[in-house]
């Protein structure tokens, strides 16, 4: 709209100055023309060109091309009429007369005065002349005038004809700089589309445009700045994340050392006394038959087994809990990272007889460690399938919320103890000993999905709900909404 008003203004500032000196200039272009002739007559009157058909041509042609009429008296106070053209006669004869012997009392004003000539505009019956007379040093006098009411009228058909070719210009031009502009304010939305993105921390958006002009160029740099503050970003939140982490972890590690230490010498007593006692049975021949002595070995090494993975879980919860097992915060695809794995482990359920049922989510996008999130998804999957009872179905939700997606997996079956609930992430917590070793448990499980999620700084929790439990954990939604 400002470049379309622009060009209304200009042309209809045009339109106001031709108007108040369109015609004054076209008199004073008509008074130069007039000056020529002067100029020619003054020239060619000294010399013996004066009478030829040359000059009546020349002269003729002036006249007829610039419409004056003129009129050259010699110094005998002959009219020649050959000099005369069409738009004389018996009036300029009298007119010149009256201006050499001065008594023609017509008003005139003086334009201009020179020294054999004076230019004036008059006032005929007919209407308003620019007349120009005057006696050359040679004593040859001229007269000659063109009408100023043409030129009033030649300026009045020239501003009309501007006035309609300055609407139909300004309404193309208009229309032309419209769809310019829609050209280059298209691309500048959508990099302001973009940029609001990258405001509420969405870096996925890219600009598209394959313009080679500075917006092209603007484009690039933004998509350029939104990786930048991508990774900037995820180092912060790693780098923030560690902070929180060594605030705390100072004040914990000594008490957590003691309870590491007493919890893991009551979990190896039960598997050693076992392999103690049977490696001495087997020592001592107390069964001689090799079905027994089989029995013996396969009980030893399935101790020994449970304490090998009992092992390397307290090891990697014991990494976690002193921190030296460093969270890389970054953005990932929790609904993929969901499907892979149930899809991997899904022989493990049918094997059960357990079915998995999941909805079919968009890509979801997270901030998390994804090793340590897929890690805390197999506790809570491999502990539904081996609590899983009833109708036997494991559902796994994913439910976006205000800033941060929420990961549940429920199974049927029995509900957890009320009073059992806040215990159940405690190190080797077991509601059920008996089923717990039943499967192989080690009961630190759980404990290691509390040490990971808290080491990200989220959240994470059991409920009991009608027919079953649901254990869930929380991450923070990368496109911040």
């Amino acid at each position: 709209m400002i470049f379309i008003g622009l060009m209304a203004g200009t042309v209809l500032l045009c339109w106001i100055i031709n108007n108040l000196f369109l015609e004054e200039y076209y008199i004073r272009s008509k008074t130069r023309v007039i000056y020529d002739a002067y100029n020619t007559i003054r020239r060619v009157t000294g010399s013996e060109t004066y009478s030829s058909n040359k000059f009546v041509r020349e002269m003729n042609e002036v006249c007829k091309v610039f419409n004056i009429s003129a009129l050259v008296m010699d110094a005998n106070s002959r009219m020649w009429y050959e000099y005369e053209t069409v738009n004389g006669g018996q009036e300029l004869e009298s007119l010149l007369l009256g201006y050499v012997f001065g008594f023609q009392t017509m008003p005139a004003r003086v334009l201009e005065e020179g020294e054999d000539y004076v230019i004036q505009r008059v006032a005929f019956s007919e209407g308003e002349f620019l007349v120009m007379y005057g006696r050359l040093s040679t004593g040859i006098s001229f007269i000659m005038r063109t009408p100023i009411e043409s030129i009033r009228e030649s300026a009045e058909i020239a501003n009309r004809f501007f006035a309609y070719v300055g609407i139909v210009g300004t309404l193309a031009g208009g229309i032309i700089i419209w769809l310019v502009s829609g050209r280059i304010t298209r691309p500048i939305k959508t990099l302001n589309n973009i940029s609001e993105q990258m405001v509420h921390l969405n870096f996925e958006a890219r600009y598209r445009g394959r313009e080679k002009n500075e917006i092209g160029m603007l484009g690039d740099n933004i998509n350029k700045l939104s990786s930048s503050l991508e990774q900037s970003i995820s180092g912060l939140k790693t780098a923030n994340n560690e902070l929180q982490r060594d605030i705390e972890k100072k004040e914990q590690i000594d008490e957590m050392r003691r309870e590491f230490l007493a919890n893991v010498s009551h979990e190896l007593k039960t598997p050693i006394a076992l392999i103690q006692g049977y490696a001495e049975g087997l020592e001592e021949s107390v069964n001689d038959d090799p079905e027994s002595r089989s029995f013996y070995c396969e009980v030893i090494m399935d101790e020994a087994s449970k304490m090998n993975l009992m092992v390397q879980k307290l090891l990697t919860l014991n990494q976690l809990e002193c921190g030296n097992d460093v969270v890389k915060m970054e953005r990932f695809d929790i609904t993929a990272l969901v499907q892979n794995y149930i899809q991997s482990a899904g022989i493990l359920a049918k094997q059960s007889g357990i079915r998995v049922v999941m909805e079919d989510y968009p890509p979801i996008y997270v901030w998390g460690d994804e090793f340590k999130i897929e890690e805390v998804f197999m506790n809570y999957f491999s502990n539904a399938v081996n609590y899983c009872g009833g109708e036997k179905i494991i559902t796994v939700t994913l439910e976006q919320k205000e800033g941060f997606v929420q990961v549940g997996v429920f199974n049927t079956g029995d509900p957890v103890p009320e009073d059992s609930l806040p215990h159940l992430w405690d190190k080797f917590y077991k509601v059920d000993r008996a089923r717990t070793r039943e499967y192989g448990g080690s009961g630190v499980g759980l404990s290691i999905v509390k040490a990971i999620m808290e080491s990200m700084n989220r959240r994470y929790g059991v409920e009991n709900r009608d027919g079953g439990v649901l254990f869930w954990f929380e991450l923070e939604n990368a496109k911040g909404t």
